[in-house]
C-alpha cells in the first residue's frame, strides 16, 4: 500500500504535468514558481532576515562557546577538587598506615612488658615462696631442736631424780645460789 502510494505522489508531482507553455508565460507554473521564489528571498533580504539570522547564530555561537569555556573551567575545577579528594585520602590511607604500625608497635611493646612484668611476678612469688618454705623449715629445725631439748631436760632431770640423794639435792640448791650471788654481786 505504501509503494502505491509514493508511485502515485511521484507522477502527481512530476514537472510535466506542471509546467504547459512557453517558460516566461504567466501561465507557466515553473516561471510563477520563481518569481514567488525571487519575491520571497527579496523580501527576506529587505527585512534584514540573514542578518538577523546571523546575529542570532553569532549570538548563540557566542553563548555556547561562554559555556563550553564555563565547562572548560568547571571541569579545570572538578579536576583540582579530584586531586585535592585524591591527595586527602592518600594522606588518610598513610594516616591510617601510620597509626596500625603505631597500634602493632605499641601491642608489641604492652607484650614485652607483659612478659617483663609476668617475669618479676613470678620471680617475687618465687622468692616469697623460698621464704616461706626457709621460713617453715627454720621454724621446723627450732621446733625439732626446743623438742629435743625438752626431751633431753625430762631425761636429765629423770636421771639426776634417780641418782640424788636428799644430801646432794641440798648440796645442789646451796651451790647454785652461791653461783647466782656471786653473779649478781
Amino acid at each position: 500500500m505504501q509503494k502505491l502510494i509514493l508511485i502515485a505522489a511521484a507522477v502527481m508531482a512530476s514537472p510535466a504535468f506542471a509546467a504547459s507553455g512557453p517558460f516566461l508565460s504567466l501561465r507557466n507554473t515553473n516561471f510563477i514558481v520563481l518569481l514567488a521564489f525571487i519575491l520571497f528571498v527579496g523580501i527576506l533580504l529587505y527585512a534584514k532576515v540573514p542578518a538577523k539570522i546571523a546575529g542570532l547564530l553569532d549570538a548563540r555561537a557566542v553563548q555556547i562557546k561562554a559555556e563550553l569555556e564555563e565547562a572548560r573551567a568547571l571541569r579545570e575545577e572538578a579536576k583540582s577538587i579530584l586531586a585535592s579528594y585524591e591527595r586527602k585520602q592518600k594522606e588518610m590511607l598513610e594516616q591510617s598506615e601510620r597509626i596500625v604500625v603505631a597500634a602493632k608497635e605499641a601491642a608489641q611493646a604492652a607484650a614485652v612488658q607483659a612478659k617483663e612484668d609476668l617475669k618479676v611476678s613470678i620471680a617475687r612469688r618465687l622468692a616469697a615462696a623460698e621464704e616461706r618454705i626457709a621460713s617453715a623449715e627454720a621454724g621446723a629445725i627450732r621446733e625439732v631442736r626446743e623438742r629435743a631439748v625438752d626431751v633431753a631436760i625430762a631425761a636429765a632431770a629423770d636421771v639426776l631424780s634417780r641418782q640424788m640423794t636428799a644430801d646432794a639435792a641440798a648440796h645442789s640448791i646451796d651451790a647454785a645460789i652461791a653461783q647466782v650471788d656471786a653473779k649478781l654481786h
